[in-house]
């Protein structure tokens, strides 16, 4: 199982994304530097600092992983979550509310950030080949499939412990989502707000969680959403042809195969303005072409909030 890398983040304000030559693009609020990008080269995979959408929370950063296996970072530094430039034979990134995480090349995994939470008590983690951050918790899948968590389980976001046949994780605000290896997605935490209710996914690829809603991606291209459609974020019934989504606190990114971004979901900080985007590619196609390119009658994809 290689690490899993992206070429698209959506954050609470803003939104980054890789070229096809490794620079970096970005779109949304600048009030702490998060978008301060243009001068990233030679990068294969972004990460955005994501928090739920509230009346105190705002400021992110953007962290870069290089073809050299450093990092690069922008924005907030409040916790030192920037504080990345010494890390070297990192292979996957992971960014969260106030906090950054780095997964090297013999598994194991690096964190710096606010750690009041235990969020970025990852120091024992081992074999690791994915992570992510939700805002109070960290979770990572092993390259024997299971999953390991840390920080705040108050609504149960970190009870993976006996999740199996993994082979992506995502974490959102209050609630944990993972997708095994037959395609279907399972779901811990909060499910109050219907980001858990994943259950009856098939053909998955890929996913992402934002702060009250979840996307997946089938092997068809086509977009899955459950969860909170306040602003519109689960309004991805009608995208096709779609190889990496990210959800961000309350918009959705998706990245079609021809390099160009869709975008739903509040706007409001202009995170959502990537219509010109076009040069973008996925660093690891998640899917081959289904047979067909198009469900089957009886396979005809479940969507939620539509």
């Amino acid at each position: 199982m290689r690490a899993r890398t992206s070429p698209l983040a959506a954050g609470r304000r803003h939104s980054v994304a890789r070229w096809r030559d490794g620079t970096v693009v970005a779109a949304g609020a600048e009030t702490a530097d998060e978008c301060r990008v243009e001068l990233w080269k030679d990068v294969i995979a972004v990460a955005a600092g994501n928090v739920h959408t509230a009346n105190n929370t705002g400021r992110s950063h953007t962290v870069g992983l290089r073809s050299d296996g450093t990092l690069l970072a922008s924005g907030w530094n409040g916790d030192g979550q920037c504080d990345v430039a010494a890390w070297g034979e990192v292979v996957a990134v992971a960014a969260g509310w106030r906090r950054t995480l780095g997964v090297l090349t013999d598994g194991t995994v690096l964190a710096a950030g606010r750690t009041s939470e235990g969020a970025c008590d990852v120091q024992r983690w081992r074999e690791v080949v994915a992570v992510s951050c939700g805002d109070w918790h960290s979770v990572g899948v092993r390259s024997d499939g299971t999953a390991v968590a840390a920080g705040n389980s108050r609504r149960g976001q970190c009870s993976v412990g006996g999740w199996r046949d993994l082979r992506d994780i995502a974490a959102g605000y209050l609630h944990t989502v993972g997708l095994q290896a037959d395609g279907r997605a399972i779901a811990t935490g909060d499910r109050t707000t219907g980001a858990c209710d994943v259950d009856q996914w098939e053909d998955v690829v890929a996913l992402s969680a934002g702060s009250y809603h979840t996307v997946g991606i089938t092997a068809f291209g086509l977009v899955l959403a459950a969860g909170d459609n306040s602003f519109g974020q689960c309004e991805v019934s009608a995208w096709r042809d779609i190889v990496a989504v990210s959800a961000g606190s309350a918009h959705t990114l998706g990245l079609r195969a021809d390099g160009t971004v869709l975008s739903t979901g509040n706007n409001a900080d202009g995170q959502c303005d990537v219509d010109t985007w076009s040069e973008v590619q996925a660093s690891q196609p998640p899917f081959a072409p289904a047979s067909g390119d198009q469900p089957g009658p009886d396979r005809q994809p479940r969507v939620a909030n539509p």
